[in-house]
């Protein structure tokens, strides 16, 4: 069977770009529905994009390489496409973008757009083999219990990176790059909870508070939760993919909290309530009783002086602690690194030594923040892909 195109993956960069990729468009993929992250993305509502989506965002060796897709199809450029499909959205904290209903509606209308444009899905289909030669791709395919052997033009890998294997995530991709040529950079997991082995925050296990986590490279002011195995929530998601193992990060507890002058003027009122009955009104009881040893919270309001009170948020504003390591990809949102895009043009994500191989989404070593990035990057890596595709005839 002959296709001029053949897309490996159907989740979001995937059916994206078959949307725009032109006629005789095939897309295959082994799970038996499409779009399975973006399902069970933003708790099943989809955080599909973020307002103020740049490529500051985004993590990679080169910087600049996501300029291109993002200035070409944007945030804006998504948004009035779920508009036409009428479907419902609103923003939540730091421009976050969230389907009103469910995440399936961005399924629907993937879709949707994919049989607009004609395109073919194959679900429940492995690939077996595939080579090059001067006439294009060839691919050994097995589907329903069959092989099928099928020839495109053009290849275009969209099945994402390892994180949440669970959901069928592989190296698929950068298996195929290397076999082109082409190179791969160190992978690992992104957006992803700290662990500590000695289970010191069991105790903790639920709370949550606003906190700045920070280390050498980067500092994110969001929620930080406590949990069984160690540290979540998005304060941590977002540091983790710019954390090496066995490195030091710093926790601000009262980053927007003017702590001392409200400990001061509660002394001259109420100096006789302990300083830990205060310190709960303004942090999670388990908390202060938690550190409590740890940082001699001990005695009444009027015990305190001003430079034990201040000495105290020196400390609250500056935990330092060691992560034993991640959850890994087993709940990494996101995967770190990718198909090298020194090999790669920025314009039509094709490879720059084999015309005709394309590499889109989180296959590429393109990383976004948590909050709807790397979906953007679904989208305008797609979108870049497939106005190449069409372009190259």
């Amino acid at each position: 069977m002959e296709y001029q195109t053949v897309i490996l993956g159907a989740g979001a960069a995937g059916m994206m770009c078959a949307a725009h990729a032109g006629p005789g468009v095939l897309v295959i993929d082994h799970a038996s529905a499409p779009g399975e992250k973006i399902r069970i993305s933003g708790g099943g509502r989809c955080n599909f994009t973020n307002l103020y989506a740049e490529p500051a965002n985004y993590l990679s060796q080169n910087p600049h390489f996501c300029k291109s897709a993002l200035a070409r199809y944007s945030q804006w450029d998504f948004i009035d496409l779920i508009g036409r499909h009428g479907i419902a959205w609103h923003e939540k904290t730091l421009g976050q973008l969230f389907c009103d209903d469910k995440a399936t509606q961005i399924v629907e209308m993937l879709r949707e757009e994919m049989t607009r444009a004609g395109a073919t899905l194959w679900l429940s289909t492995q690939l077996i083999a595939l080579s090059h030669g001067a006439s294009g791709f060839s691919l050994e395919l097995e589907r329903e219990g069959k092989r099928v052997a099928v020839t495109c033009r053009n290849l275009v890998l969209a099945t994402g990176g390892k994180s949440i294997p669970k959901m069928g995530a592989t190296g698929l991709a950068y298996d195929i790059a290397r076999q082109f040529g082409l190179q791969v950079t160190e992978t690992r997991p992104g957006l992803v909870p700290f662990t500590f082995t000695d289970g010191r925050f069991a105790p903790l296990s639920g709370t949550a508070l606003p906190a700045r986590l920070s280390n050498a490279r980067a500092s994110f002011d969001e929620a930080l939760l406590f949990t069984h195995r160690g540290l979540s929530g998005p304060a941590v998601l977002q540091l983790s993919s710019y954390w090496r193992e066995g490195e030091e990060i710093a926790v601000n507890l009262i980053p927007a909290l003017p702590l001392y002058d409200l400990l001061r003027a509660q002394r001259q009122s109420s100096g006789r309530k302990a300083l830990s009955t205060e310190l709960a009104r303004h942090l999670p009881a388990k908390l202060v009783d938690h550190l409590g040893p740890m940082l001699g919270i001990t005695g009444n309001l009027a015990d305190q002086s001003d430079a034990a009170l201040a000495a105290l948020c020196a400390q609250l504003s500056d935990w330092h602690l060691t992560p034993s390591g991640t959850e890994g990809y087993r709940t990494a949102e996101v995967t770190l690194g990718g198909i090298d895009t020194d090999g790669l043009s920025s314009k039509t994500m094709e490879a720059k030594t084999l015309p005709g191989l394309y590499a889109i989404g989180e296959a590429v070593d393109v990383t976004g923040w948590l909050g709807g990035y790397n979906f953007q990057w679904a989208w305008s890596s797609a979108v870049a892909a497939g106005r190449a595709i069409v372009a190259r005839g």
